[in-house]
């Protein structure tokens, strides 16, 4: 058994192989993956389903050999987990918000008007999502022999069935549909071995991130029931977002003078150029080389470097989900999350203004040992609110969900700038709260009687 020591004074360790490959391992780059949605209409079928997929799935960290270098990863829902024939004593243990699932806290996480659940793509939220199949590699060789194993397991049952797929992968680019690069930041999680990407940020403790492990508060967070089955698990928000890039380019070219002053007022509303380079390191201009080199693109602080937000809004995306040392209303280390985004769908062709119809966007995958105040604490209160900032009524200006008339503050000398009649750039397409167990749970579950 690999089992990393946290370097805790209570001498905690994490069995690192026991957690599914899906959670810990960084994102390849470039990638190609598909996420598969299933339905499980007898106990028997789903547990019969699980023992044809246990020799697919893998735990630990990343191969040495690039050859081996692909996985899928098995998430199930509430009703997934009740499918299966779980105990209800077991399901009772869930916390109340995965319990209760995405679509039933929508209002909660800002999903309202044209996001709203009543608007989502069949089957998010309708309860029929029993279990998530996630394959990613960075070869699409790799991939297809992966999914040829699972899909030879989910095809052979009776009585489950394939509800919905999506591929995704890394366009040509590199980059996000919106033109900028994705996956730079990962957290330094005490005790499982791999790096952070940023070398000036303490460890967080495991238990943010796997159950069964202390948290930041010294304890571990409350975990399902029997120990088996909710130890070395985690919590998965995965949601589908289309992202509405003439709508986003429209925009900055309407409140910019000329294309320098557009690029610029685009890396403020992100926080990054497109390159990846961080305004707190590159405020001037992209810097391509900086963003290349793994021991810089995120070696920097903001209370450090630049409390004032005059080089990095504080209302910038990637300040807002991750403040790091910035002075804020609340301790960011508590809401930190293991990101996963991947994107589909084609980019719209340089240079276009016009919506062309196509369905593009991301389907990010947010992990943590707290659903309510990781992921829905972020949304909530950081992507929707912009009180822990002092801009009350702010929403993030690239997640955020406006009506036309958000806004978006700017520190500037010697006058701060505001834009206004912000637009909504993205939609929520659809999302589901998921549990991804450890290896030894997936044998429990696939083991379950009755």
């Amino acid at each position: 058994m690999n089992t990393v020591d946290s370097g805790s004074a209570a001498g905690v360790r994490v069995d690192v192989d026991d957690v599914q490959s899906g959670a810990l391992r960084p994102r390849p780059v470039p990638y190609e993956g598909r996420f598969v949605f299933l339905r499980v209409d007898e106990p028997r079928a789903g547990r019969a389903l699980l023992r044809r997929l246990l020799p697919v799935t893998s735990g630990g960290l990343r191969d040495a050999d690039r050859s081996r270098d692909a996985w899928v990863a098995i998430a199930f829902t509430y009703q997934g987990l009740a499918a299966l024939g779980v105990p209800q004593e077991s399901l009772d243990s869930f916390p109340r918000a995965f319990r209760e699932g995405m679509a039933a806290r929508a209002e909660r996480i800002g999903d309202v008007g044209e996001s709203a659940p009543a608007h989502w793509e069949a089957p998010f939220g309708t309860g029929d999502v029993h279990i998530a199949l996630s394959a990613l590699s960075s070869d699409a060789a790799q991939l297809d022999q992966e999914l040829e194993r699972a899909r030879a397991a989910y095809e052979d049952t009776p009585g489950v069935h394939v509800i919905w797929q999506q591929e995704v992968r890394q366009l040509p680019t590199g980059r996000t549909t919106f033109g900028f690069r994705d996956g730079i930041s990962h957290p330094n999680i005490e005790g499982v071995g791999l790096p952070g990407s940023n070398p000036r940020e303490a460890p967080i403790k495991a238990g943010e991130f796997i159950l069964g492990y202390p948290d930041e508060t010294g304890n571990p967070a409350p975990m399902p029931s029997p120990d088996v089955l909710g130890r070395n698990g985690t919590y998965v928000a995965v949601r589908k977002i289309h992202t509405d890039v003439a709508a986003w380019r429209r925009y900055l070219r309407a409140n910019s003078a000329g294309a320098e002053e557009e690029a610029l007022l685009a890396a403020k509303m992100v926080g990054r150029w497109p390159s990846g380079a961080p305004l707190a390191l590159a405020p001037e201009h992209d810097d391509p080389e900086l963003a290349a080199d793994p021991h810089r693109v995120n070696n920097f602080l903001y209370r450090e470097d630049d409390d004032r937000g005059y080089r990095c809004p504080a209302g910038a995306h990637i300040r807002r989900t991750n403040p790091r040392d910035a002075t804020i209303i609340g301790d960011a280390r508590m809401h930190r999350l293991i990101r996963r985004g991947t994107t589909y769908g084609p980019p719209l062709p340089e240079g276009v203004l016009e919506d062309d119809g196509a369905d593009r966007g991301l389907v990010g995958v947010f992990m943590g040992a707290h659903l309510e105040r990781q992921f829905e604490f972020i949304k909530a209160e950081w992507v929707n609110d912009g009180n822990f900032i002092g801009y009350p009524g702010e929403q993030d200006p690239v997640a955020g969900h406006h009506d036309g008339t958000g806004s978006v503050t700017i520190p500037e000398k010697p006058v701060r700038r505001r834009l206004r009649n912000l637009p909504s750039f993205v939609v929520t397409r659809g999302g589901e709260y998921c549990f991804l167990p450890g290896l030894r749970a997936l044998r429990w579950l696939a083991e379950l009687e009755g």
